[in-house]
């Protein structure tokens, strides 16, 4: 069976905050034939570990590494490793997968008020402007 996943199942599995649920989500992905990973999931998941639970960047990005690189994980790989490339430059994973899905959808470059993100694409040789 093909199974996605809740941001719940995967918190519960690398942060093992709740013991029981996290053997329940890990038994559950075990029996999948594949693990299907949707961006906004990934967002969320690293929102979640990185102001919830005080998780640093390269320890989400090193979460992300191993869950992409799982044998049953299906993932829209280009944008998950633009949102990599983000985390690793030391901005947000949500940036540089809204960036990349722009960009493959027609964009001509991102939009923000946000400094920080603006610069790190610019420094990814990202088309970005900074408004305002």
């Amino acid at each position: 069976m093909k199974v996605t996943v809740d941001t719940n199942v995967l918190v519960r599995i690398f942060t093992d905050d709740d013991r029981a649920q996290n053997r329940t989500a890990n038994d559950a992905l075990d029996r999948a034939d594949a693990v299907i990973l949707t961006l906004p999931m990934l967002c969320e998941l690293a929102w979640v570990l990185g102001r919830g639970y005080g998780t640093s960047r390269g320890e989400v990005a090193a979460i992300f590494r191993s869950l992409i690189a799982s044998e049953n994980v299906e993932v829209n790989r280009p944008a998950a490793e633009a949102g990599l490339a983000m985390l690793d430059a030391g901005g947000d994973f949500a940036d540089g997968v809204i960036a990349y899905e722009g960009r493959r959808l027609g964009a001509d470059a991102f939009l923000s008020f946000d400094r920080k993100a603006v610069r790190l694409l610019e420094t990814l040789g990202e088309p970005a402007q900074l408004l305002g």
